[in-house]
């Protein structure tokens, strides 16, 4: 058995993506606790050569961001959490995976066939990773409920809003939420109507015939709502992350957790006693 984090031997990290506002925050946890260990720093040309600390607005580590994840893993690392956006995600945990470290991928915006990628990478080499569109537990558990409630009310929307800097939309939590809810409530009901859109894009998007819509301002962090509609009556499941700190228990449970793991696990809920 992989004694990886075993006894008094913390495990050891390497966060990619550590100048961005994950990243900064996935460095406080970590130097936080006594079990894991931040052991390298990976990032892109901002931040570069500067202690990933001091970057993390904590006192040095010493721990430089480097431009080379390649080289950072090779002088040993357990786990690699990984922020970096969409393909070069994708591209880090092959590299990772090569290696025998770990993935916790936090990114969203990853190529279509990822998933199903990692999987038999992770087969292949036995080698745990996890899968996350959202570390925040509040998050997991409302897309937990969601899922249940479809059951009963198959009349469902999503809609999410996030700060005016995330690329990508829908939020992978969204669409992560809307395949949960078609997979639980089969196919959607007829509308009662023939909709018309005067403006394209007015009734949002659609993931598996769940609608989706996103909003991007200013102000906003992290936030999702799941709209049921049904006779005389409208359930709603919100969820709010107010900072990224509302990430970290999350991450932090997934890192210690990854490391036991043999296989691809998709979404914070698979590692849930639930």
């Amino acid at each position: 058995m992989d004694q990886a984090g075993a006894g008094s031997q913390p495990i050891r990290v390497v966060v990619s993506g550590a100048a961005g506002r994950m990243g900064r925050a996935a460095v406080r946890a970590i130097a936080a606790t006594t079990d894991l260990r931040l052991v390298g720093a990976v990032g892109r040309s901002r931040g570069v050569g500067a202690d990933a600390g001091t970057v993390a607005g904590l006192v040095p580590l010493g721990v430089p961001i480097e431009a080379s994840l390649a080289e950072v893993l090779d002088r040993g690392a357990d786990v690699l959490v990984e922020f970096a956006p969409g393909e070069a995600a994708l591209g880090h945990a092959r590299d990772a995976l090569a290696r025998g470290v770990r993935p916790v991928i936090g990114a969203t915006g990853l190529p279509a066939g990822a998933a199903d990628e990692l999987r038999a990478l992770c087969a292949a080499r036995e080698v745990g990773a996890v899968l996350a569109p959202n570390f925040a537990l509040g998050a997991v558990l409302m897309m937990v409920l969601a899922e249940r409630v479809a059951r009963y009310f198959p009349h469902v929307e999503v809609v999410e809003l996030h700060h005016d800097r995330k690329r990508d939309a829908p939020s992978g939590t969204a669409a992560r939420t809307a395949r949960l809810v078609a997979r639980a409530r089969g196919a959607a009901p007829p509308a009662p109507v023939a909709e018309e859109e005067t403006v394209p894009g007015a009734r949002g998007g659609t993931v598996e015939g769940v609608r989706v819509h996103s909003v991007r301002l200013p102000g906003l962090v992290a936030h999702q709502e799941v709209i049921f509609g049904g006779p005389g009556q409208v359930l709603t499941i919100r969820h709010d992350s107010l900072s990224e700190e509302s990430f970290m228990p999350g991450l932090l449970l997934a890192v210690r957790r990854v490391v036991q793991e043999r296989r691809l696990v998709e979404g914070l809920e698979g590692l849930l006693d639930l």
